[in-house]
């Protein structure tokens, strides 16, 4: 069999690969343009590791088109295991090759071609809606230094008569102009977004049900069940908040515990949209809504949110738990 550990950049990778029938050791640079040629020579089942990052889909799809397995790696844990100071690119294929051989690869499970193509449907969502949101905050900016102070009606058909009435001179009539006109061109691109994002939902078990918890929408229930995958890869919700990085960081020694703000290890994105579907469901679910109050009179608003966001995130987790949802992507390691 064949192990390859591999260092892998974007423009070229280091290996070092081990042939177990004769124990032979091979080093070397491949430049990403022979990567298709070297792994295409290999007997197929050779099994590559590389630490995870994120643009290496095309060797990704290059080595499942082959035939080779591919192993994905904890890149923390992956330098965590280096003792020595001396750190250079054979080194570090050297050390992940070693992790393979050892059986002590940090493998981490990653989600299927499908599934991760639906991420950006979902980030490139969330990049126009906030682009719309710079652009309103700019109109409302100009609106208000004319003294029109409407907030969210200023958005209605009266706002927008009220708004394209004010004189602001030759480039500040410009600057209004071209901002209205890329407001309107983003609503139409945002709204068919949307649908695709329902039409994903309805492909997927879990994210259905994950909709019955307050405050939580096909934008968030979508970003949560691809973003956990197989709902078995957590033992406990601990585990879970953990994954998503709103579990408090630490820093405890001598039998003193020291909590600070979140581990933010997570994904961000999943993060963000379950703060926000946090403040909703703070408002329309009684139980939450009374721990909010409380933590914002003891800790403060953002905190809140937070803290919120986590018990979201639980009760998610355990309605997938229990109903024993198919999982919204595919499972490709443990």
């Amino acid at each position: 069999m064949i192990i390859i550990g591999c260092d892998f950049h974007s423009r070229f990778q280091q290996i070092a690969m081990l042939d177990t029938e004769t124990g032979e050791i091979t080093e070397r640079r491949l430049e990403n343009s022979e990567a298709g040629a070297f792994y295409g020579a290999l007997p197929g089942g050779a099994r590559i590791g590389m630490e995870a990052t994120g643009y290496a889909r095309w060797f990704e799809r290059l080595l499942r088109e082959l035939g080779q397995e591919l192993w994905v790696g904890d890149a923390a844990k992956i330098r965590a295991g280096m003792v020595r100071k001396q750190k250079n690119d054979p080194r570090d294929a050297r050390h992940i090759l070693d992790l393979l051989n050892s059986n002590r690869f940090p493998r981490i499970w990653i989600s299927g071609p499908q599934e991760r193509d639906v991420w950006h449907l979902l980030r490139h969502r969330d990049k126009l809606v906030r682009w719309q949101t710079g652009l309103r905050n700019q109109l409302h900016a100009l609106a208000m230094g004319e003294g029109l102070c409407q907030k969210k009606k200023l958005w209605s058909e009266a706002g927008r008569q009220q708004l394209q009435a004010l004189e602001l001179g030759d480039w500040g009539n410009r600057r209004r102009k071209d901002l209205l006109q890329m407001l309107d061109q983003m609503a139409p691109a945002i709204a068919e977004l949307d649908q695709a994002v329902q039409q994903q939902v309805q492909q997927r078990p879990a994210a259905v049900l994950l909709q019955q918890q307050a405050g939580v929408g096909p934008v968030t229930s979508l970003a949560f069940a691809l973003a956990v995958g197989p709902i078995e890869r957590f033992a406990n919700s601990k585990k879970l908040v953990s994954y998503l990085g709103l579990n408090p960081s630490e820093h405890s020694s001598a039998g003193r515990q020291r909590f600070g703000a979140i581990s933010k290890q997570g994904n961000t994105l999943v993060r963000y949209l379950l703060v926000q579907a946090a403040q909703t469901a703070s408002r329309n679910d009684p139980e939450l809504r009374r721990d909010y109050k409380r933590l914002v009179f003891r800790r403060g608003t953002q905190v809140a949110k937070v803290a919120i966001a986590r018990k979201v995130a639980v009760r998610l987790y355990w309605k997938l738990r229990k109903a024993g949802a198919p999982s919204a992507s595919d499972s490709h390691a443990g």
